[in-house]
């Protein structure tokens, strides 16, 4: 299962519990993945993912391109999804919550790990048209890469202003 780790989080009174973090994980539906390429430059994108539930996610791509190059660099990653946000103007603040992950990144190399994660993210994404995205997933998977990004450490981080829980 994924470390839950908040050691490093500066702000300890704004810690994010366990559960409401791998609620973002399950819930949420884009994160952004951070890498570094080859040339020693920062690259961040915003993505589509899926979690396994246990200790990875998932994300697709082109079979080709500027993320495939990055991990194939240097696998070690970040990926931060953010959950609810609401800004404060009158009060120069803003309410959020966050997950930060380390993760290592790999190309999934099997039909069959492919299909599965391709399947989560239809599950999650799409769930009233599987049955069609089930059939442009086999049409599409020749073009279609998998990225897993294996969950080293996970950090959770919110702040909320007042008792009162977040507006929808």
């Amino acid at each position: 299962m994924i470390t839950y780790n908040n050691q490093s989080v500066r702000r300890q009174d704004r810690l994010l519990d366990e559960e409401r973090a791998l609620e973002l994980l399950r819930e949420a539906e884009y994160g952004v993945l951070s890498m570094v390429d080859a040339d020693g430059q920062p690259y961040g994108i915003p993505v589509n993912f899926v979690w396994d539930g246990a200790d990875s996610l998932y994300v697709h791509c082109a079979p080709e391109g500027r993320k495939l190059r990055a991990i194939r660099h240097c696998a070690e990653v970040s990926f931060c999804v953010v959950g609810r946000v609401h800004l404060l103007p009158s009060q120069f603040t803003t309410e959020y919550e966050s997950v930060v992950l380390r993760a290592t990144a790999t190309v999934c190399q099997s039909d069959e790990e492919r299909r599965k994660a391709l399947r989560l993210l239809l599950q999650k994404l799409s769930p009233n048209d599987m049955e069609k995205g089930l059939r442009y997933t086999e049409h599409s998977l020749p073009r279609t890469a998998i990225i897993r990004l294996h969950i080293l450490e996970m950090s959770g981080k919110q702040k909320r202003v007042g008792k009162k829980n977040f507006k929808n």
